[in-house]
């Protein structure tokens, strides 16, 4: 996949602790890890291309620098919701646009007929995928809903947003084609610092928090969670990206998952792609299997 790994800050608003008992919104600030990248999988991809749209950042809280392994992420990409509420669902998505490759004309797309008797899907296809002007200048968002748990056992529902400091701001067609294949990348560098605001929508009573293709209505309450600042782009990134497996279920005091059934597939697909990444890189089985999943899966909440 095309990206490029950042280091950086993040410092907690004063409501962040209000909200939950979590240590990285309860410190005065603490490590980041970011990776900003394009859709597809595909690292060799034009900027310029729409398929490398939505966007996404995946952030990581290292909540105990000293131990590597604690550590909590936030994977967001730029459309505010997802195609498929299920695994089963979004696997017979793709199996459809594999299908579609090979179809012949004048003959029903197997795609064309998953995307009519998937109204969710078809939203998320047609949802305007416009192409940014820079990487710091896009809005992200956790598709997924999470609980954040207070000290006195308030639970919140939310959804993660992650919003530009400059504002947002995109291209239009003429203007993409303008531009240099690598356009979007090259910039990071320069762009440094990239400031971003972590906020979440707060749900009411009633707003479906376990299907990530509903969106929930714009008059909900936006809370923010603090600043994350970008300065720094990781020494030998195409390696260090290799490495890091960032991980959708939040396994830290003060923040749940919620119900969504994502959550579980999502974990399991970043951990496959990671290990597979790993070994193309150049370690063996042995190393792989000692690093337990390092960054995921099964392990007990830090």
């Amino acid at each position: 996949m095309r990206g490029t790994r950042l280091s950086g800050t993040f410092t907690p608003s004063p409501q962040a602790s209000q909200l939950s008992t979590a240590p990285h919104f309860n410190a005065s600030s603490t490590p980041l890890t970011a990776r900003l990248s394009s859709s597809t999988g595909l690292p060799t991809l034009p900027d310029t291309d729409p398929n490398g749209n939505p966007r996404a950042l995946a952030l990581r809280f290292h909540y105990h620098p000293s131990n590597p392994h604690k550590h909590t992420d936030i994977i967001a990409h730029s459309t505010p919701y997802f195609p498929s509420r299920t695994g089963e669902n979004l696997l017979a998505f793709f199996q459809a646009l594999i299908a579609s490759a090979d179809s012949r004309a004048g003959k029903p797309s197997a795609i064309n007929k998953f995307l009519g008797e998937n109204p969710a899907a078809m939203a998320f296809v047609q949802a305007s995928k416009p192409t940014p002007s820079s990487l710091g200048k896009e809005a992200f968002y956790s598709v997924s809903a999470f609980v954040l748990k207070s000290a006195s056992g308030k639970e919140t529902n939310v959804r993660y947003r992650i919003l530009p400091a400059l504002g947002q701001d995109h291209l239009d067609a003429d203007e993409v084609k303008a531009k240099a294949d690598d356009f979007l990348f090259a910039a990071i560098p320069h762009e440094l610092p990239i400031t971003y605001k972590l906020v979440v929508q707060v749900a009411r009573e009633g707003d479906q928090t376990d299907d990530a293709t509903v969106r929930w209505p714009e008059d909900r309450e936006i809370m923010e969670l603090g600043t994350v600042v970008l300065d720094k782009v990781v020494e030998d990134n195409q390696e260090e990206q290799r490495k890091i497996i960032f991980d959708p279920v939040p396994r830290v005091e003060g923040i749940e998952a919620s119900a969504d059934p994502l959550f579980d597939v999502r974990a399991t697909a970043y951990l496959i792609s990671g290990r597979e990444r790993r070994a193309a890189g150049g370690l063996s089985p042995k190393e792989l299997r000692s690093e337990k999943a390092v960054e995921v899966a099964k392990e007990a909440p830090h």
